[in-house]
């Protein structure tokens, strides 16, 4: 019986790797070839337990999918951009200002950045489970692709997490998998990004931001290590660094709902896009990501039955009584990032008060 073929798709050539002298986060590696037995998810809970305590981030490696595999996914992430004419891509605007949502495109210069400067970053998001959503014609043949690449992210990446976490917490192994079920209502998403380069006027007006440091609103978050290296942590020194590029590798960070729901334990990442070192000026960076969030339905409150949380106390952004459910706090989160007013605090720092929580902007 003759193997299935596979469609063809046009080689999106990334930049090379950065020469530049640069000082990196120190961003903590766990190795997931240990997650599948006993002994070795012992090992992990207190490494990934640490990590999403201290610095919120951390960078998943031997996860299950090859290199190839990987270059196969970013050439299929840059179909939306390459392939499909302009359009045809406003017949699939998410008009997440609107609806809170993130299907389809978000269009370059659609978020404030500074100084009347717009951001240049164009996105393309696949809602899990990703077969009920209508998609341009070019991407339309790619879609069992993604589809298995988002049950790879779901199932071999997330899931994992999620275990090590609850048990990080003292809690049943499955208690967070149990809210993010693969087939429930939510807005779980693999998204396409591509950053074009900006003028020099534009950067020197934002001071080389492309993306205001902020905390992402999910659980999870799930971006796959790629050359131009433009992705900034806040330690907790309080300074920025880059994130060094680790090839097939995975950036993970906590959100703000991870945050909520372990009650301050583990901590949602600050983190921004800022200008890549000069060697890599003038590139495009595309980025493949797979944003977690726990099923709608879902109340944000602390697991008090955790024995950790009873230990060393709860830190609420809220009283239990008040807490959104993840379909509230996704959407209002959504629909005001980067057209919203903010009130400007000191050290660059922006606030704006949603749904009677204080949501924090670091420029």
């Amino acid at each position: 019986m003759p193997a299935p073929t596979i469609p063809p798709v046009a080689h999106y050539e990334p930049a090379p790797e950065t020469k530049e002298k640069i000082e990196y986060a120190a961003v903590p590696i766990i190795d997931f070839s240990k997650v599948h037995t006993s002994e070795g998810s012992a090992e992990l809970v207190p490494q990934v337990r640490d990590a999403m305590r201290t610095y919120g981030f951390m960078c998943v490696i031997n996860h299950g999918l090859t290199q190839a595999q990987y270059h196969r996914m970013i050439d299929i992430a840059d179909i939306p951009f390459s392939q499909v004419p302009e359009d045809e891509q406003t017949k699939f605007d998410s008009k997440t200002k609107e609806n809170g949502s993130y299907k389809g495109y978000k269009p370059r210069q659609y978020w404030h950045i500074e100084n009347g400067v717009r951001d240049q970053t164009h996105r393309y998001a696949t809602v899990r489970p990703g077969f009920e959503q209508e998609h341009p014609a070019a991407l339309q043949p790619f879609i069992p692709e993604m589809h298995t690449f988002m049950e790879h992210n779901q199932f071999n990446v997330l899931h994992p997490i999620l275990r090590l976490l609850a048990l990080g917490l003292e809690l049943p192994e499955e208690t967070l998998v149990e809210r993010h079920r693969f087939e429930a209502e939510g807005m779980t998403f693999l998204g396409f990004a591509k950053y074009f380069p900006r003028s020099v006027e534009e950067e020197e007006k934002t001071k080389n931001v492309w993306m205001k440091g902020h905390t992402d609103s999910g659980t999870i978050s799930l971006l796959w290590n790629q050359p131009v290296v433009a992705l900034q942590i806040m330690g907790p020194d309080r300074k920025w660094r880059y994130v060094k590029y680790i090839p097939n590798s995975v950036i993970v960070n906590a959100g703000d709902a991870m945050e909520m729901l372990s009650g301050g334990y583990y901590k949602a990442a600050i983190h921004r896009v800022f200008q890549p070192p000069r060697d890599q000026h003038g590139y495009t960076r595309l980025s493949l990501f797979y944003f977690a969030y726990a099923d709608d339905d879902v109340r944000l409150v602390p697991f008090k039955v955790s024995p950790v949380l009873q230990r060393v106390g709860i830190t609420r952004k809220c009283v239990d009584e008040d807490a959104p459910t993840m379909r509230a706090w996704r959407s209002i989160r959504a629909s005001t990032y980067g057209n919203s007013v903010t009130e400007r605090k000191e050290n660059g720092v922006e606030e704006e008060v949603l749904n009677g929580m204080v949501v924090k902007h670091y420029n």
